[in-house]
């Protein structure tokens, strides 16, 4: 009964996105019930796939990358794989016919992350963004639309937005882990090593304009889909305030976080805007 092996699937993959982070876990459980298992399964492959990268330096990372590409693949093809993340991402993949080359691309960002370091240019720090992290946004974008091509190409642009703001945050507040023990650096012309105030402002900003161009697409969401995406959109925006605050000399020293009671009062506050329709 292949019913009840997807059932054990599914709840891996949400498991897997409760466990790796509290505030992506909540905004999804602001999401409508028809569509947040299948964003749970997004959440599961992508993570997994981010976690050999950044996590396993003590085992043959890339051995295992290739393997777990080998293994997406299979699924992909057949429609079924034994590891319950990967087969519960088929799953939802092929249920609202994402794009291959959606995947494509976020596998060749994360296997940028097992060879190189350092993005000298802005066109590398693009296509780097735009694998890791605005292709997810499109994802889950066929999720919330529900395959509607029309309203997916009307929106595709601000989940692209709402991608590269909420990545390019989390390197930021991530600078010190990414730079001290993955000895990797993103962001282009910025030497982390004397990161100083004209540098974190101008990054600061970049992020802003991003969040600014997805606001509209925010607007325009299903309703089943758009109080989790305002609730994401509201907590790593006021991320990004205390980062703002943060001195850059202290951004190397320290993750930054915003405390559970300030995420509770983020989701009260995003749900009372959106019954409101202040969204």
């Amino acid at each position: 009964m292949k019913a009840l092996f997807d059932k054990v699937s599914y709840d891996c993959s949400k498991r897997v996105t409760q466990t790796y982070s509290t505030s992506f876990s909540l905004a999804t459980k602001m999401l409508g019930a028809s569509i947040r298992p299948d964003i749970y399964n997004i959440y599961g492959f992508v993570r997994f796939a981010d976690e050999i990268v950044d996590s396993f330096h003590d085992y043959k990372t890339e051995e295992l990358f290739n393997d777990f590409e080998q293994s997406l693949e299979y699924a992909l093809e057949h429609r079924i794989s034994m590891n319950p993340i990967l087969n519960s991402f088929q799953h939802t993949y092929h249920k609202y016919q994402i794009p291959y080359h959606l995947v494509e691309s976020f596998m060749k960002s994360m296997r940028m992350d097992l060879t190189k370091n350092t993005y000298y240019s802005e066109k590398e720090y693009k296509d780097y963004i735009y694998g890791s992290a605005d292709v997810v946004g499109l994802m889950c974008l066929m999720v919330f639309v529900k395959g509607d091509q029309e309203k997916y190409e009307s929106l595709k642009d601000s989940a692209m937005s709402l991608g590269s703001a909420f990545q390019k945050v989390n390197f930021l507040r991530d600078l010190k882990a990414d730079f001290e023990v993955l000895h990797r650096s993103y962001f282009p012309n910025t030497d982390l090593n004397q990161l100083d105030e004209d540098s974190k402002r101008r990054i600061i900003n970049e992020i802003k304009d991003d969040f600014q161009r997805s606001y509209s697409g925010i607007q325009q969401l299903p309703r089943e889909a758009k109080l989790g995406v305002y609730t994401a959109y509201k907590y790593y925006y006021r991320l990004l305030g205390k980062l703002e605050k943060t001195p850059s000399t202290l951004i190397r020293q320290a993750r930054i976080r915003v405390p559970d009671y300030q995420k509770f009062g983020l989701l009260a506050e995003s749900y009372v805007n959106f019954k409101l329709n202040l969204v």
